[in-house]
């Protein structure tokens, strides 16, 4: 599970500007946890993550990614696995991310929306229209600000977490992870105004200070 910082003081734009709302993107591998945490530490930004970090939320990230003895439990019905990622969401925005944006606090969220979209529709197949009306419904109509897709070659993020135990996505095909890749770039490239890219492949201190930069640039902060 991602190390959480519970809601650090501001040091800088959260409290005193109109709460925005930034997630990072990415498969599994891309750095999204380290660079979450990093992003949320300099923008003095409530962090965050999907799915969990709610008492329900937490009972259904057991569910979706920790391996199970049971094998009935590691086969989840797609459409299945989708309602329990929205159902954790749902508790997530309700409890965590709402509150935290009315208060004016800025929030940096590892996944949401997006991964729903490349994950469960790009990899699965399932029909992004249903899957876009069903997480719209999930959130209240509440989206990032900014989507910041990690853009890193499966084998570089494949070698990356080769040394940790697998959770159930992780276990999925190459040929998985690359439509989830593509799919992400596709919403990427179809929604500039929402995305923005970030070349992952690079150390981390440099994928760290282009998304700084990045942000700092569409928020003119």
């Amino acid at each position: 599970m991602p190390d959480v910082v519970s809601d650090p003081v501001s040091v800088g734009i959260s409290d005193i500007q109109t709460g925005k709302f930034i997630a990072l993107e990415g498969t599994e591998g891309s750095g999204k946890t380290t660079q979450t945490r990093q992003l949320a530490k300099a923008l003095g930004a409530l962090e965050t993550y999907e799915p969990g970090n709610t008492a329900v939320g937490e009972l259904i990230r057991q569910i979706l990614l920790n391996p199970s003895s049971d094998p009935n439990l590691n086969t989840i019905n797609p459409k299945t696995e989708t309602l329990l990622f929205l159902a954790a969401r749902a508790s997530h925005v309700s409890e965590v991310i709402k509150p935290a944006i009315r208060r004016g606090r800025w929030v940096v969220c590892d996944r949401f929306a997006g991964s729903t979209y490349a994950y469960q529709g790009f990899g699965r197949g399932l029909d992004l229209g249903t899957l876009k009306y069903l997480s719209n419904w999930t959130t209240d109509g509440i989206e990032p600000d900014l989507n910041i897709f990690l853009d890193v070659e499966w084998e570089t993020a494949n070698t990356r977490r080769c040394s940790l135990i697998p959770d159930r996505l992780e276990k999925e095909s190459k040929k998985f992870h690359l439509r989830v890749i593509e799919g992400f770039k596709t919403l990427a490239n179809s929604d500039p105004e929402h995305w923005a890219v970030i070349n992952g492949n690079n150390q981390q201190a440099k994928v760290a200070n282009d998304i700084l930069l990045c942000v700092k640039e569409r928020f003119a902060c």
